[in-house]
């Protein structure tokens, strides 16, 4: 009903993906239960005792943003290296400055054989190209996040209308 793959989530649930660096990018429209899957997945890596840090990202890139302005821009930036896995939430509902792409850039580039992310968003992934602007930015963000990665697209209705559907 959901595109789910149950057997793939029960793999990807053994938390392998994180030992090899690898990436999840998950997709669907909204109230599918993107979030819901990453947060699963997250919270089952930190079972397995890997450190993880849920990041929403428009909350992240203010953050980021104030970080720069205060000079704690270095500080934010290696506890976000120091994770095992990160869970970058609601990717490309803001379309990100300059200062925000760099700052994707260089979140991304510290990742590569270093941890994992797990990206959620409403858009497909083929149009990540067109919410980070910058073309040479965008190229160097999507080949380092889509390299080695676990694409789940998630179809059907929202679970919030289901929800409200079924208490009238």
């Amino acid at each position: 009903m959901r595109n789910i793959d149950r057997n793939n989530i029960l793999r990807l649930a053994e938390c392998d993906f994180i030992a090899k660096y690898e990436n999840i990018l998950i997709t669907g429209s909204t109230g599918i239960g993107k979030s819901y899957l990453a947060t699963a997945l997250g919270y089952q890596a930190c079972i397995e005792a890997y450190r993880v840090m849920y990041l929403n990202a428009t909350k992240l890139f203010s953050k980021l943003k104030m970080a720069k302005a205060d000079g704690s821009y270095l500080k934010e930036l290696a506890k976000i290296e120091r994770q095992h896995l990160i869970i970058i939430d609601d990717f490309g509902l803001q379309l990100p400055d300059n200062q925000n792409q760099l700052a994707m850039l260089e979140i991304i580039e510290d990742r590569q054989s270093k941890g994992s992310v797990i990206v959620t968003s409403q858009l497909p992934v083929n149009s990540w190209y067109s919410v980070i602007g910058e073309k040479t930015i965008a190229d160097a963000i999507l080949d380092r996040l889509t390299h080695q990665s676990h694409r789940i697209e998630l179809k059907g209705e929202s679970m919030r209308k289901k929800r409200s559907k079924r208490e009238l």
